[in-house]
């Protein structure tokens, strides 16, 4: 109620003539609504432009709900305030959160109380939901953008000094003028033949133990049915093989095991459970996100994928996400007639039709009014940065302190991903970027090693000054988008996209003339983890963990003793011990190493610092947060 109070009152207070922000943010993702936190936080004014009806993106209005880390590190900042908040609501429920992909230490949550978290979060940002940027210009005298947005009321005009795309689509992009990959095209010789990666339109269901309510039965199959049975019976069946409790099944498996796997805490039956095999029984609520991939299994014209033209043209984007839609609701009814399930969409999470379903028979749309409000998107625009990311820079970056390896970190790091270079569809040897040197064999041979950085420079584009991507919209690859468009990560560059703009706003420079370190010393200050490196004496929460995590990105002093890690597949975690290093932070430092690291942080920062006398007996630690200190003093030479 909160928020619509507030929306009423911005359209009455901007319906005369164009308002005034700082940031405009297009999109409430994970990321949209990351960077609308932490730039409130330094003061800016900020307007989010939220499609759907919800906060959270690929999190709540799409439903994917069970949050994806491989690595366990980008546990940080922002994010981590989010799941801190998730587990105390069903702590006092006493609820686990750690009830997906069959294990017990992931994260999940119900998409409505991600929102209701983020709505909290979000603070004194401004929100339009059901509204969407349709065009953009930019003000006179290049001095920030100009946007016309369509809300419910009619076309409104708002103006910004910062325009942050954090769409599912990276709609913005083209609209502001911006070069942008698309599949493997680069605009704007588009290949029609480019290929991105399936969609799925998610659902929620839940078990009625006093039987379906028979609004929530259809009585009937919608057309297409018999090929959609065939594609969940090789997935989901009675006669299933059997399935153990680890990940890869041998499908078909059991329906208990269907639901382990993106199990979420229910609010509104009693008990708890985890992704436990002893507890898969005791599982009554889950989300639909296996085997209703569209196209799938299904192709499309005897490839996998879908065109881009799914990103380019709105009219065809509608149809896939109508068929995206059926396909899911085809499951509700294999679940309920071949399964003999007394489960069906949860009436508590979503309460509004998609216009994708606005034409179905009567008592399914009774069904699809409960359904998300989006689809699953994994792969949009990305823009063209004057650097993009690739998957062999990921995995090298992973290499950091593995196998007799020392710091193979990014200085400019923002955030830290942990996730395989995951692609469902558009993965022919033809769909990959080979002018980036990526291969469908680089899926393979650039798995990452553990955890790898976010450079802040693929956020910002080569020939805009007033614009940042947030989402998966990133200058990176393809290949390294399937290991960076996971919800954990998109939150942590989020926030970074915040600070960044808002440090902007606040300095009148653009975002490329902000070094990163002012971005690194407000996010490390905020709690963001930047460095790969683990120390003993430094562990998280010390006084000097934020100085000497950025020490250690711009390499300003050597450690007593590097980390070691285990070479490893992220995807494969060996059980050998990781040995933190020890950084020797309260060991006095000599004049010689002083001197040195302030050279090091003057070449970093291309500037001379200002740094107080050395006084005798100062340590390492204490030396490290001088200079950070100083850096983060100095004047922005860009990167």
């Amino acid at each position: 109620m909160r928020r619509k109070i507030t929306a009423l009152i911005l359209f009455m207070l901007i319906s005369s003539s164009a308002h005034a922000y700082d940031i405009i943010i297009a999109g409430g993702g994970m990321s949209g609504t990351g960077a609308a936190i932490q730039a409130t936080r330094l003061g800016a004014t900020v307007l989010i432009i939220e499609p759907t009806y919800m906060l959270g993106g690929q999190s709540t209005a799409a439903g994917v709900s069970t949050m994806d880390d491989m690595s366990r590190l980008n546990d940080s900042g922002i994010y981590r305030e989010f799941i801190d908040k998730v587990r105390e609501h069903y702590g006092a429920m006493k609820k686990s959160i750690g009830t997906a992909y069959w294990k017990t230490d992931w994260k999940a949550f119900e998409p409505l109380t991600g929102h209701n978290i983020l709505l909290d979060m979000a603070g004194s940002a401004d929100i339009l939901f059901h509204s969407e940027i349709v065009s953009v210009s930019h003000i006179s005298g290049d001095k920030g953008r100009s946007v016309t947005v369509r809300t419910p009321e009619g076309t409104k005009e708002f103006t910004c000094k910062i325009l942050i795309d954090a769409t599912e689509y990276g709609d913005v992009i083209p609209l502001a003028g911006l070069k942008y990959r698309s599949g493997n095209s680069i605009s704007p010789d588009m290949n029609p033949d480019s290929m991105i990666q399936d969609i799925t339109w998610t659902a929620i269901i839940r078990k009625y133990p006093n039987g379906v309510p028979e609004h929530l039965k259809p009585k009937s199959p919608l057309p297409g049915y018999e090929r959609a049975k065939k594609n969940y019976a090789s997935y989901v069946s009675r006669n299933m093989f059997g399935a153990g409790n680890r990940s890869p099944f041998k499908l078909p498996v059991e329906f208990s095991a269907h639901n382990a796997y993106r199990a979420v805490p229910d609010s509104y039956l009693p008990g708890s459970y985890t992704g436990a095999r002893k507890d898969w029984k005791r599982i009554t609520k889950t989300g639909v996100n296996w085997g209703n991939d569209y196209p799938g299994q299904y192709g499309w014209e005897e490839k996998y994928g879908l065109p881009i033209a799914y990103l380019e043209d709105s009219k065809f984007r509608s149809e896939i996400n109508r068929e995206a839609l059926i396909k899911t609701l085809h499951f509700i009814y294999y679940m309920q007639n071949e399964l003999g399930e007394s489960w069906s969409v949860d009436e508590n999470e979503y309460n509004g039709l998609p216009d994708e379903a606005k034409d179905l028979p009567d008592e399914w749309q009774e069904i699809a009014k409960h359904m998300p409000p989006a689809p699953y998107v994994r792969e949009c625009r990305r823009i063209l940065g004057e650097y993009t990311y690739n998957s062999k820079a990921i995995y090298d970056n992973s290499l950091s302190y593995r196998e007799g390896k020392k710091n193979q970190e990014l200085s400019d790091s923002i955030a830290i991903g942990g996730y395989i270079l995951d692609l469902h569809g558009g993965d022919d040897d033809d769909d990959f970027e080979h002018d980036l040197g990526e291969w469908q064999s680089s899926i393979r041979t650039h798995e990452p090693c553990g955890a790898f950085q976010v450079p802040m420079r693929i956020l910002i584009p080569a020939s805009d000054d007033s614009f940042l991507a947030a989402e998966k919209n990133l200058s990176m690859s393809r290949l390294a988008s399937g290991g960076l468009r996971l919800q954990p990560v998109c939150m942590m560059t989020g926030q970074a996209a915040g600070a960044l703009a808002a440090l902007s706003v606040k300095s009148g420079m653009s975002p490329r003339e902000i070094h990163p370190v002012h971005v690194q010393k407000v996010l490390a200050d905020s709690g963001v983890r930047l460095s790969l490196a683990e120390y003993s004496d430094v562990p998280e929460g010390h006084e000097l963990y934020p100085a000497v995590q950025i020490a250690t990105l711009y390499r300003l002093i050597e450690p007593e003793k590097y980390p070691s890690y285990p070479k490893q597949r992220i995807s494969t975690p060996s059980k050998t011990r990781k040995v933190p290093g020890r950084f020797g932070v309260g060991r006095a430092i000599t004049e010689k190493e002083f001197a040195a690291m302030v050279s090091r942080a003057e070449e970093a920062m291309s500037a001379k610092l200002t740094l107080p006398a050395m006084k005798e007996g100062l340590t390492r630690g204490e030396a490290v947060n001088i200079i950070v200190n100083a850096m983060d003093n100095a004047k922005s030479t860009g990167q």
